[in-house]
């Protein structure tokens, strides 16, 4: 049969379309912590590249087109990153980097950190300062109701305190 026929592509082609990873618009504020772990990511990707350049086998070139790809989108976001200190915030108002503790209209106690894309984790109750929630806290003093618009429905939220991140 000819190679024409053949679905796979050859040796060297494979994996070679890997795509970018998607970069944000918006400005990449980051706490100092923040721009610790992507340092520290820079760091880990830089170490498993070197591991992985020089060995033949097609999985090893796969995850190094992949490590390179990682690697590439950190060092970017290590380059652009702008660093917002705690100090630089006051405590009257929710800002980058603030905890935020508010009661739910369930009458649930909830608390956030405000922190940059790459950092944000919703298991350890940190989120981006784009997402929804942020937004509808950012700018917030002790007492406010605010409205988190959610895609299940909106819900207010009073902001019980604010603390510096």
């Amino acid at each position: 049969m000819s190679r024409a026929f053949v679905k796979e592509p050859d040796g060297e082609q494979f994996g070679d379309n890997i795509p970018e990873r998607p970069r944000s618009s918006y400005t990449n504020y980051v706490t100092p912590q923040g721009l610790t772990q992507l340092q520290q990511r820079v760091r880990e990707l830089s170490e498993q590249r070197d591991a992985l350049i020089g060995k033949e086998d097609m999985g090893a070139k796969q995850q190094l087109k992949q490590v390179e790809r990682d690697l590439h989108y950190y060092e970017e976001r290590v380059q652009s990153a702008v660093v917002v200190p705690p100090d630089a915030q006051s405590d009257d108002k929710v800002h980058f980097g603030s905890t935020v503790e508010v009661l739910d209209s369930d009458g649930r106690t909830l608390c956030f950190t405000i922190v940059g894309e790459d950092e944000a984790d919703a298991s350890q109750e940190k989120i981006s300062w784009m997402s929804p929630l942020a937004r509808a806290l950012l700018e917030a003093e002790v007492g406010d109701i605010v409205t988190w618009k959610r895609p299940v429905g909106d819900m207010e939220l009073e902001v019980m305190a604010i603390r510096k991140g």
